[in-house]
């Protein structure tokens, strides 16, 4: 009886090594498209900007963008990943687009292609959203 329940033992810590590598081994696939669709570039803001979306989008900014993109917006931030490159959304070239939609588009569902920067649907509002691409095209980059 205890040779088998060893035996058991040693097929079952066989299996689970196989499953891991496995699962490792996998490339995940990306969470959404390659690139931000084209139809984001037509969205419109919700609502026009003003001092208080700007301010409003400043706040949430800090709260959940900050850490990756620096607190000027500069892609800067020390507490980033060391595996990522965050946008800095100061300068004038943005390859993932520069249109209230497109913003709109990748603070939702993510950076593609990619995907390391986390999409925010379901964590905040639109009208949120919305605040948050105000604030970023305050901030003279290419979504000015």
């Amino acid at each position: 009886m205890r040779g088998v329940s060893r035996w058991f033992g040693i097929v079952a810590a066989i299996w689970a090594v196989a499953m891991t590598v496995g699962v490792l081994a996998q490339t995940a696939a990306p969470a959404g498209p390659a690139a931000v669709p084209p139809e984001a570039k037509k969205m419109k803001a919700a609502f026009a900007s003003s001092p208080a979306a700007i301010e409003s989008g400043k706040v949430l900014f800090a709260k959940y963008c900050r850490f990756c993109h620096g607190n000027t917006g500069a892609g800067d931030s020390t507490m980033a990943p060391k595996t990522m490159k965050p946008s800095n959304l100061t300068d004038a070239e943005w390859t993932r687009g520069s249109s209230e939609g497109e913003i709109f588009w990748v603070i939702q569902n993510g950076a593609p292609p990619k995907y390391e920067m986390k999409g925010l649907k379901g964590k905040i509002t639109d009208a949120d959203t919305w605040n948050i691409v105000h604030y970023v095209r305050s901030l003279g980059g290419a979504g000015k």
